[in-house]
């Protein structure tokens, strides 16, 4: 993915606020796309809706004219006492093409009904499947969109890129599980650091220490413990053991940022102030 906008290191932002944006162009084309077709199958399915609904009062008109018809033809039975043979069964017979065609509007009027209704619900269907399609898609370009999900100090992570380490740049190709950056909370920073065995029996929780940043010399920022490993570990191959520490900063410092190297200094508890 083409990362087109990334906030700026150290930028303090609020919770929803944007942090970065990747290239949305494919997915914003293709809602366009399905959005037209979801407004023809629209059309479509109101046009169709009409034109069922036309055809139905055409049947039913249809229908009323062939039940007048036989009801005129039943009033012609009914003077077959005071008429000619002949015209009598020419009374029957109109009454039964009547009584007939009644019959045939009835039985064809429920097949085109059903008919109708099956053709507008494939329309439906159709349009539901598109507006399904529409709202992927647009969902698809909004997560391209990366809001904040909490308000802090934006950290750029370092990654490669180009044949070189640095940080993410707008235009930089980026793919999955990269991080691009950290939201922290510069009022309360912690050093995370590797205590030597033999030190780490005195650790206890609360108890003091001084911290040096290799960036700022002459600074010394007071913190105290906050966690320890109950076991010291060592890296594979190596003889040599430590226990992982969490050292909390005291006081904030506009200096503080995260990743800076730092070296933690415990002071004895007869020392401690």
């Amino acid at each position: 993915m083409i990362l087109v906008k990334l906030v700026p290191n150290g930028t303090r932002v609020k919770e929803g606020d944007v942090l970065a944006e990747f290239d949305r162009t494919q997915q914003l084309d293709a809602a366009l796309d399905a959005k037209a077709k979801y407004e023809d199958l629209s059309h479509q399915v109101r046009q169709k809706t009409a034109l069922n609904r036309s055809e139905a009062e055409k049947r039913g008109a249809q229908l009323k004219e062939a039940e007048a018809d036989l009801a005129r033809a039943d009033i012609q039975l009914r003077k077959g006492s005071i008429i000619s043979e002949i015209d009598r069964l020419k009374n029957e017979t109109r009454a039964e093409m009547a009584r007939a065609r009644l019959a045939s509007l009835k039985k064809s009027g429920q097949f085109r009904d059903a008919a109708d209704a099956a053709a507008l619900r494939a329309l439906e269907l159709q349009m539901e499947r598109q507006k399904v399609a529409l709202d992927r898609a647009q969902a698809n370009a909004q997560k391209l969109i990366v809001p904040a999900p909490i308000a802090g100090m934006v950290a750029l992570q370092t990654l490669w890129r180009g044949g070189s380490m640095g940080n993410a740049q707008e235009g930089d190709q980026v793919y999955q599980g990269q991080t691009l950056l950290k939201i922290f909370d510069p009022a309360e920073m912690k050093v995370l650091t590797l205590v030597g065995e033999p030190e780490g029996a005195i650790l206890k929780a609360g108890m003091k220490a001084l911290v040096y940043l290799d960036a700022y010399p002459g600074a010394v920022f007071r913190a105290h413990l906050v966690s320890s490993s109950p076991v010291a570990t060592a890296a594979l191959g190596s003889p040599v053991k430590n226990f992982a520490a969490e050292f909390a900063l005291e006081e904030p410092d506009p200096r503080l940022m995260p990743d800076l190297s730092a070296a933690v200094v415990i002071q004895p508890e007869g020392k401690q102030q």
